[in-house]
């Protein structure tokens, strides 16, 4: 409930008041009060201040892609499905045996066509790498997919099944 803010009188019930008043014929020993003067008339000037700069646009960025983290915006079931390797890919791209350069404009190319023709999964195979910590293909995917002329067709990334680390499927976004 919402409590209730005092209301003060309009000048007409104050007029109205004060000439119901004026009939009132005080008790002895009592005077009737004086009636009040108008107040001064208030003039206000308009502050001028210094127009303020227009601050700066917001820049709406897509989230970072993670290989094998849900993204935000996709469906739980959709998700699961990609991470289990249950959506088959429409397209594979192969980098075997590719340098990074080579394979990086590949990985562009291979995207960008594959989201002009509609697809919705593709697999890009890196291959595991021979060293400890993964191949460079491996380790440079993800920050490929993240440049901003790829990372807006992307939807998310999983290795679809946790064996096979040299596997990445993407799942793309619809065409509008």
């Amino acid at each position: 409930m919402t409590r209730r803010r005092p209301r003060g009188l309009s000048e007409a019930d104050r007029a109205l008041w004060r000439a119901y008043a004026k009939e009132v014929v005080p008790l002895p020993g009592r005077e009737l009060p004086p009636e009040p003067e108008a107040p001064p008339a208030v003039t206000f000037v308009a502050a001028v201040s210094a127009p303020r700069p227009a601050p700066p646009p917001l820049r709406w960025t897509l989230p970072e892609i993670a290989v094998n983290a849900p993204p935000p915006g996709l469906d739980d079931r959709r998700w699961r499905d990609l991470r289990r390797g249950r959506i088959r890919p429409e397209r594979t791209l192969d980098l075997h045996g590719r340098r990074a350069q080579e394979a990086h404009a590949a990985v562009q190319a291979f995207l960008a066509d594959a989201y002009a023709d509609g697809l919705r999964c593709v697999a890009v195979i890196t291959g595991r790498g021979s060293s400890a910590e993964g191949g460079v293909l491996r380790r440079e995917l993800p920050h490929w997919l993240n440049a901003p002329d790829l990372r807006r067709i992307i939807l998310g990334a999983a290795h679809p099944h946790s064996a096979n680390t040299g596997a990445v499927h993407l799942l793309l976004r619809r065409r509008r």
